[in-house]
């Protein structure tokens, strides 16, 4: 019965969507006001029904009703119940339902804290944002219904895909989700804003917080799954250039020059157009995502469905909603006002720059993810484009980038002193070169572009606080009335510093884990011990086991240094009971304040009790990741600014009121 309620209430929210669509929208055509204040209350059904069938899933997988298809494909009644609930988005189906669930609950948000929105833009969104779930609400009734029922029941389940048992899974879809359909949102907006003919620092006000938080859940489950990837597959890479990988990223490096171009328009009336497109873009890479991992061109840990029906439901999809919000950008583009013009040296000047490696750079990311399918399309032959490529186009683009971000705040908006910035960031510059030979000195067995990498790093992490120093001005009010001055700055300077920051944490950790790494690969057998950068791991025992729905052979490796012992790991072997299917558990030691050493059983030699193990070294690669984490608290910080929870600027809506009375005709004497 309640499977059957989830299948009901599912083509509820598809009805229920249709009419957040088509309802605002001719309220907007006949300015018929009932008909716009018609869609809050439309939208927030939408999400409470999607919600409950949602939860209906969810319970069909706690309870291990196989009578259900999805439940019986991807679920074991002994598996652990923390994997059985995420189990409903571990599968194509689930997944869907998951996206539909999101895309409904940014409506609900929008509708529910969009108060201080004018009515028209807002049912604007609304019908824009209800037009995407109706999209998906159809693909995933017409090809890929969750509640789909098995006569007879089975009696058990095929279980989960192994890799996809652990932890890091309950967390890294629902990130990558909020970060991915959040998106959704800003593409409403800008195709309500073009609907609406109504593009000016207000909306871009509006825009920009949905953009923030969009873009700190994508960081977060960016990171989250490379994280994952790192010690759940035992091959020791934290990132591989997978197609999929790349199809998160691309939204990322596109929200992140959203997020800047938004702050130029918010401030100046300025990069209009090219904000717009952006919005676009953004979401536009989320469908291209979606298709890459739905549609069966991939073959990848990421991917999910290999039916061509699916696919080309998704590319239909992916096309309407990009073919037709660009047709309608090219039709109203040339009615925008570009607004206020600026000095090529000043702050909007640094955020276009900022804008223009960031999308040069997603060009170039686009261009070796798709190259391979369009070869294997045309010539049917099969190749792939690695990381040599993606090393030799995206970081020389980044390099200048980073270097340029510590100048872009110290830069006055209209027109800017480079050279006075440049003053300013003296001593930043100075302390991070000091840094980089120091560390250099301390790896003397480096690359020398190393140092030139180092300082980089350094200089992003100490340059993101210059602005913040000298709004304090310590040395001109002194130490007491610096502080006041520096605890009184709005939040959203300190999250623009945090940011930044946080991008240099984890470029750091990418330049010690790239330069440094080191790794060996050896047969030991129980009883052994090896030396291994500067480390002695003694290989204490090899015993099998049995867990919940899978066996394992897990090894005991004690790890000292100069005879004191750092730590013990435990790395195994597991195969899985229902699907007999192998995987690696990593064995992980912190051995410094950021360093790891990594540790993965491999294959039993032949002819005797040896097996094989693969060993890592990995300084500062924890970096890597705090860097992400700091980027995220930088994203809350900026978030909880009253600034970015006020509809439009406080001037702008003063200028708008006065206007309207000197309009207002003089009362007759």
């Amino acid at each position: 019965m309640i499977v059957e309620l989830g299948h009901y209430t599912l083509v509820l929210g598809l009805a229920l969507s249709l009419a957040q669509t088509i309802v605002p929208m001719i309220g907007l055509r006949t300015n018929d006001a009932r008909m716009l204040h018609v869609a809050p209350p439309l939208t927030i059904a939408t999400f409470l029904v999607v919600a409950i069938s949602f939860a209906a899933l969810t319970w069909a997988y706690v309870t291990s009703d196989f009578s259900v298809r999805n439940v019986w494909a991807n679920s074991f009644s002994n598996k652990p119940m923390i994997f059985k609930i995420t189990g409903v988005w571990g599968n194509h189906e689930g997944s869907m339902l998951l996206w539909i669930l999101t895309l409904a609950l940014f409506g609900a948000l929008v509708a529910f804290f969009g108060g201080n929105l004018p009515s028209r833009l807002k049912a604007a969104v609304l019908s824009v944002q209800g037009s995407v779930t109706v999209a998906f609400a159809l693909f995933i009734l017409l090809t890929s219904n969750p509640f789909e029922r098995l006569s007879p029941a089975p009696m058990e389940g095929r279980d989960l895909n192994p890799i996809l048992q652990d932890i890091g899974l309950a967390v890294h879809p629902p990130l990558l989700y909020l970060g991915y359909v959040g998106f959704s949102i800003c593409f409403s907006f800008a195709v309500a804003a073009l609907i609406e003919g109504r593009i000016d620092a207000a909306w871009a006000r509006w825009v920009r917080p949905w953009t923030l938080v969009s873009w700190l859940f994508l960081t977060a489950g960016i990171s989250m799954g490379s994280y994952w990837a790192y010690y759940e597959l035992g091959w020791g890479g934290w990132w591989f250039w997978d197609p999929v990988e790349n199809a998160s990223f691309m939204p990322w490096l596109i929200g992140t020059a959203l997020l800047h171009s938004a702050l130029v328009m918010e401030k100046r009336e300025a990069m209009k157009v090219w904000t717009i497109l952006l919005a676009i873009l953004a979401f536009s890479f989320s469908l291209l995502g979606t298709f890459l991992v739905r549609s069966g061109v991939l073959t990848s840990v990421h991917s999910f469905a290999t039916d061509p029906q699916r696919g080309l439901f998704i590319l239909l999809i992916l096309v309407f909603f990009i073919a037709g919000s660009l047709i309608l950008f090219a039709l109203r583009a040339g009615t925008l006002r570009n607004g206020g013009m600026f000095h090529p040296i000043s702050r909007e000047g640094a955020l276009v720059l900022n804008n223009l490696f960031l999308t040069t750079a997603t060009a170039t990311v686009l261009v070796g993810t798709l190259y391979p399918l369009l070869v294997e399309a045309v010539t049917g032959e099969k190749i792939s484009v690695g990381a040599p490529y993606f090393n030799y186009t995206f970081i020389p683009l980044m390099i200048p980038l980073l270097m340029a971000v510590p100048f872009g705040p110290l830069l006055a908006w209209k027109r800017g002193n480079l050279y006075a910035a440049a003053e300013r960031l003296w001593l930043a510059a100075a302390l991070s070169l000091v840094a980089a030979l120091f560390m250099a000195y301390v790896r003397y067995e480096a690359p020398v572009l190393s140092a030139l990498a180092y300082f980089v790093a350094f200089w992003l992490i100490i340059g993101a606080f210059a602005d913040v120093w000298q709004k304090a001005g310590f040395a001109k009010n002194g130490l007491a009335k610096g502080w006041s001055r520096l605890r009184g700055l709005p939040r959203a300077n300190w999250g623009t510093a945090l940011a930044h920051a946080g991008l240099g944490v984890t470029t750091l950790g990418i330049v010690g884990v790239t330069t440094f790494e080191d790794e060996t690969v050896l047969r030991m057998t129980p009883g052994e011990t090896t030396s291994f950068a500067g480390y002695e791991v003694a290989f204490d025992s090899l015993t099998p086991g049995k867990g919940p729905n899978f066996t394992y052979d897990r090894g005991v490796f004690t790890i000292t240094r100069d005879g004191r012992e750092i730590g013990t790991v435990e790395p195994e072997k597991r195969v899985y009971v229902a699907s007999r299917m192998p995987t690696t558990e990593a064995g992980i030691q912190m051995v410094g304040l950021f360093s790891q050493y990594y540790i993965a059983l491999g294959d039993p030699a032949p002819d005797t009790d040896a097996i094989v193990v693969r060993i890592w070294y990995k300084p500062y690669v924890t970096l890597i990741w705090h860097g992400t984490i700091v980027m995220v608290l930088a994203g809350l910080i900026s978030l909880s600014d009253r600034r970015l929870r006020i509809g439009a600027p406080v001037a702008a809506r003063r200028r708008r009121e006065q206007t309207a009375a000197q309009a207002r005709p003089e009362p007759a004497e």
